[in-house]
């Protein structure tokens, strides 16, 4: 199982001083942040794309190719891109570009992303949420699969034969297919074999599991080999060096981030209770010690049939970078090595 880390490279108030961090600050630490997951040997980091004053990642492949620069080692992906409101050509060149500086590194997860502020920016009618995303995820996965395009579709215009440069290091180029909780979304994932990541952000994980066997049943219809059919999921979690830590730590950020999203979609403001629920073995944040989080992703993975990669969310809470750099480092130095051998015990 492969352990990454994912950053909306969120710019809220330290929830402790109250200082917001200027845009240039954020990204500075972001890459000592993604420096620090390389050293200690944390398989990815991904880089969400929001359109948004609270988050400075509306250009993922910029920060990613920064980040390559001064890696050697760590996967390098998109979490998610939102392809409905951007140009797979564009998309596919940047990527293939990343690949290239990375010497092989580069993924990118695709998806219509939870915020919808892309679209009237790029000035897309919301009504076409879901043909925009068919029609640019067929042209990008034709991209990929050959230089020389014959294309053509509603959102875009054709191409005939044009060339799409460069060419990835990797080929074909990873691309996964990042997904909410819409059944349609697990099945198409299925019947284009490509790998599932689930955004588990509230409720308990174990309620997934129909959709991650839906995902896996129409991959098999499709006829594509059940190792190809990868499961990663995107949950918000947080280490410190006692599981009372991490819970003091992480709620005054979540809280915050939770409510103000609230605000937007009509929920009610986010209680500790909810936390402290959401935090027992059953439930979906990964907050506590080492031996605590690799306990839940254990349950999660059983739960789910087998999870291939499991990515931590730590942003979204604005942590103080000092603290974001020691979760970091406990993630890579004890939750991998004894999620590891848990797993070998446990496959012997």
């Amino acid at each position: 199982m492969q352990i990454g880390i994912d950053s909306f490279v969120a710019t809220a108030p330290d929830p402790g001083s109250g200082i917001r961090p200027s845009a240039s600050e954020r990204l500075l630490n972001l890459l000592e942040e993604i420096e620090q997951a390389d050293q200690v040997g944390v398989d990815v980091f991904g880089i969400g794309e929001h359109h948004r004053h609270d988050f400075a990642d509306s250009a993922p492949a910029v920060i990613l190719a920064a980040a390559a620069a001064r890696t050697r080692k760590i996967r390098l992906t998109s979490a998610v891109t939102v392809l409905s409101a951007s140009d797979p050509v564009r998309v596919f060149q940047e990527f293939a570009t990343l690949d290239l500086i990375s010497q092989g590194r580069a993924e990118m997860i695709v998806g219509r992303g939870s915020f919808v502020e892309a679209y009237p920016l790029f000035g897309l009618d919301l009504e076409d949420y879901d043909s925009l995303f068919t029609e640019k995820l067929d042209l990008l996965l034709k991209i990929r699969e050959k230089t020389e395009v014959r294309w053509s579709g509603r959102h875009r215009p054709a191409l005939t034969g044009q060339g799409i440069y460069p060419r990835p290091l990797q080929n074909p180029l990873p691309i996964w297919l990042g997904v909410g909780g819409t059944p349609e979304s697990f099945v198409r994932a299925g019947t284009l074999g490509l790998p599932l990541m689930v955004a588990i952000i509230g409720g308990q994980p174990h309620r997934f599991r129909p959709l991650v066997d839906l995902y896996r049943e129409a991959g098999r219809r499709a006829g594509h080999p059940a190792a190809q059919l990868k499961v990663g999921i995107h949950a918000l979690g947080y280490l410190a060096d006692t599981t009372e830590k991490a819970a003091e730590e992480f709620f005054p950020g979540y809280a915050r981030a939770f409510t103000e999203i609230g605000k937007e979609r009509g929920w009610p403001p986010t209680t500790r209770a909810q936390f402290d629920a959401l935090r027992a073995p059953k439930g979906a944040l990964l907050v506590g010690d080492a031996e605590t989080v690799v306990e839940k992703i254990l349950t999660m993975s059983e739960d789910l049939g087998g999870i291939s990669r499991l990515s931590f969310q730590m942003s979204v809470a604005a942590l103080p970078h000092a603290r974001a750099l020691h979760a970091i480092e406990l993630i890579g130095t004890e939750v991998i090595p004894l999620l590891r051998k848990k797993l070998g015990a446990r496959a012997a």
